[in-house]
């Protein structure tokens, strides 16, 4: 099963969400403001792309940190500050069902992708 992590009221959710609903595609939605993040999935995705995707450090919730938060981040650091902070995780991410996950949204990625899974 497609499951798409990230936060409700996110533009960039929105967008993904509206297409894989035009795609009739089939997903859960996990919200890390509702159900919180699991450190297990972090490391993994940490693993496969690195924690300098995974790691949102452009938005307001990184740049609100104190400057000794913000230094030293390594893969351990990157992933605590996202279990605090799940703000800080970039989003979406797309965990495809076949052992992959995307990060962020691109409709072409999406539809590369997940050939033959909709609906």
């Amino acid at each position: 099963m497609i499951t798409m992590y990230g936060i409700k009221n996110c533009d960039t959710i929105k967008k993904a969400r509206n297409w894989l609903d035009n795609e009739r595609v089939a997903y859960n939605f996990h919200d890390y403001k509702v159900a919180g993040v699991d450190k297990t999935k972090l490391e993994e995705w940490v693993m496969e792309h690195g924690w300098e995707t995974i790691l949102n450090r452009s938005g307001t919730t990184f740049k609100a940190l104190d400057a000794g938060d913000k230094a030293h981040i390594d893969a351990d650091k990157a992933i605590l500050l996202m279990i605090t902070n799940p703000s800080m995780i970039k989003r979406p991410i797309l965990d495809t069902g076949r052992g992959e996950t995307i990060v962020g949204f691109k409709a072409t990625t999406y539809e590369n992708a997940l050939q033959g899974v909709k609906a």
